[in-house]
């Protein structure tokens, strides 16, 4: 039976130093995560069993199956012996939607693209967003500092992603957490959507490099700044940049890099 818990006390033994004996360590589960719209299978996922309605809503969002959560009429989620089931029925023309850009995705974790038929699909060109807020650098910077001890999971196993959501009015204002960082936006993106809190309002930031898909779902979001811990690949720079999305990248406590829409980060 897979679990639905997101992390587990298991038995290790350790070698250092020349010494070696038993202890147990927590480790964060890994399951696998079906999305199903209308009784049919859409995407397998392997995922960390935490927040999954939120994820339900947000892959929803991020993959294009539907406009808004509105448009989701209920989410069930059903525990079996190969893994979770997120089942959920469709509002209106969404169907048919589903119907007419339905693919399969099975892969490893936190895969955002496998089982693409096309080229063309796998770099589709992000959301455009709005002018949004601009922010000053010491902003970013806390921003990116108080992500660290709000990450509950990832400080207790060492092995999860996150993606959050700051507003300088607010400070962090939804945090969630993964084994895949595609996961993990999803579920940020899920939680977003269901408190009704504009994307172009605040900052998402990453514990995660940033790549081609991370900027897609940012831009479904509506953010218009991304930062990140890690570095971005070439590829999302330029989509960034097309999509009018600044991007800021290698955070670190002495600052960070800016590689699209300086314009939007002021000294300070």
């Amino acid at each position: 039976m897979f679990a639905t818990t997101p992390i587990r006390n298991v038995h290790r033994e350790i070698w250092r130093n020349g010494l070696r004996y038993g202890a147990e360590r927590l480790l964060p589960e890994e399951t696998p995560v079906a999305v199903v719209y209308d009784g049919g299978t859409y995407a397998v996922m392997m995922a960390t069993p935490d927040d999954l309605e939120d994820f339900a809503i947000g892959f929803s969002l991020t993959e294009g199956v539907v406009r808004s959560a509105a448009d989701i009429k209920s989410i069930d989620l059903v525990p079996s012996r190969d893994g979770v089931e997120l089942r959920m029925w469709l509002a209106g023309g969404n169907s048919q939607r589903l119907r007419e850009r339905r693919r399969r995705l099975a892969g490893p974790t936190g895969c955002g693209i496998c089982g693409i038929e096309s080229l063309a699909e796998s770099i589709r060109p992000a959301n455009i967003v709005g002018h949004g807020r601009r922010f000053s650098a010491g902003q970013i910077m806390e921003a990116v500092q108080s992500i660290p001890p709000l990450q509950k999971l990832n400080i207790e196993t060492r092995a999860l992603h996150a993606a959050a959501f700051w507003q300088s009015c607010r400070g962090v204002v939804a945090l969630r957490e993964d084994v895949g960082r595609h996961n993990a936006l999803d579920k940020l993106a899920g939680a977003l959507s269901r408190d009704n809190v504009r994307g172009s309002d605040g900052i998402v930031v990453l514990t995660s490099r940033v790549s081609v898909e991370m900027v897609q779902k940012t831009s479904v979001i509506g953010a218009t700044v991304i930062v990140s811990v890690s570095a971005p690949t070439a590829l999302a720079v330029r989509l960034a940049n097309d999509a009018g999305i600044t991007l800021a990248a290698i955070a670190r406590a002495d600052g960070f890099e800016v590689f699209t829409r300086g314009d939007r980060i002021s000294p300070g």
